[in-house]
């Protein structure tokens, strides 16, 4: 019966020893390629402090976004999302008054439930800087704050397909505001603040 004990001692060290070598040669870095549809939330103060609100409306659209993390533990996780400037259209009333573009690299804090599981659900949250230029809004007259810094949360899940290959679902909730100027005067206060829907494939490295 000792001898019996022995073995299967031997036999889970042995596994042990296979194991702990193949955990700790898993990359940390994982890269994800997203499809992500911006859903503005179209809230703005009464232009010029009279009248209705939320009269000031964003486009919504479809965007590619790349996000890199770095899992520090098995649980938790520091992601960079990026993507390359926006344009986006800017209505008043439903009549388009002019466009401008946006660069919005967020970065979060995510807490993986069941790392190496099939299905690894998570969430993250983090800070948003948004970065505005390419303003051109009412012939000119009309102008954006530079950037904007906000909150940022999310919530998403893994599907593994293989040790490397991944499909994910994501979505995030960033906090984008901005001061709106017309010849020199600010008129009114946007509060962008857009719902991102995310589907796309990840590659752990």
């Amino acid at each position: 019966m000792k001898k019996s004990r022995l073995k299967l001692v031997c036999a889970a060290l042995v596994l042990a020893g296979v194991a702990v070598p193949a955990l700790a040669q898993e990359s940390p870095w994982v890269v994800r390629v997203r499809a992500v549809y911006i859903n503005p939330a179209d809230k703005s103060d009464p232009v010029g402090g009279t009248g209705a609100s939320d009269r000031l409306h964003v486009s919504d659209k479809w965007i590619p976004e790349v996000d890199i993390s770095y899992f520090l533990t098995p649980n938790w996780a520091a992601e960079l999302v990026l993507t390359y400037p926006q344009k986006h259209d800017v209505t008043l009333d439903g009549q388009r008054i002019g466009s401008f573009k946006h660069l919005p690299p967020t970065l979060l804090a995510q807490y993986h439930f069941l790392p190496g599981a099939q299905i690894d659900p998570y969430v993250g949250a983090g800070i948003n800087y948004t970065l505005i230029s390419k303003v051109d809004i009412l012939n000119g007259a009309g102008r954006l704050e530079h950037d904007s810094i906000g909150a940022a949360l999310q919530a998403g899940v893994d599907f593994r397909i293989d040790s490397k290959w991944s499909v994910n679902l994501d979505v995030k909730k960033v906090q984008i505001r901005s001061d709106v100027d017309i010849n020199g005067v600010r008129a009114s206060r946007v509060r962008i603040d857009p719902v991102l829907f995310g589907v796309g494939v990840g590659y752990r490295f």
